[in-house]
């Protein structure tokens, strides 16, 4: 018998509803696709995973994830129809201190939101922003681009040269693309 994989994620309180869903669709629906187990650990906000398939429980444990890291279900689930997608997961904590993160989360957010939305259309990403954390779903190059454009902003530079940096890894993904056409 292969080896089972088991994983406790801790995840925010008001987001258990959300993993859960309506009449427990989603988790339903999380365990259908990856043929995982999902509890729901008492009042302790965690979630257990237990899963034969290695690749299963990977995908059970990234959708769960995304969706403790603020992504609305149907953003969360496209890592398990899309195989290609990923979601990575920057500790803002760990390079900022914590007077300095709400400043940070403020310029990757942007004014109106305008920044995220930016990062989001030029690289093709999703981008969640919660507490001390911004998660990106994306395919894995423009994911690479998009932390590095964050991680520009989170060590203070112009919001004009993240946007150059942008169109410049626009335009090279757009041409590695055309390579394999």
């Amino acid at each position: 018998m292969s080896e089972m994989n088991v994983v406790e994620l801790e995840i925010p309180e008001d987001r258990v509803g959300v993993l859960i869903g309506k009449d427990g669709e989603i988790k339903k629906l999380i365990e259908e696709k990856t043929g995982c187990k999902l509890t729901v650990l008492g009042k302790h906000n965690v979630v257990k995973i237990e899963c034969e398939d290695a690749l299963g429980f990977m995908r059970a444990r990234d959708v769960v994830s995304a969706i403790s890291h603020g992504f609305s279900p149907d953003v969360a689930l496209k890592l398990l129809y899309d195989e290609n997608l990923v979601l990575e997961v920057i500790n803002l904590s760990d390079f900022l201190s914590d007077n300095a993160l709400r400043r940070i989360k403020g310029r990757i957010i942007g004014k109106e939101g305008k920044m995220r939305k930016q990062i989001e259309d030029m690289l093709n990403v999703n981008i969640s922003i919660s507490d001390k954390h911004v998660a990106i779903i994306g395919d894995p190059e423009n994911v690479a681009a998009a932390r590095e454009a964050i991680m520009m902003l989170v060590e203070g530079a112009h919001t004009s040269t993240v946007i150059k940096f942008m169109e410049r890894k626009r335009r090279d993904l757009k041409t590695r693309s055309l390579d394999w056409l």
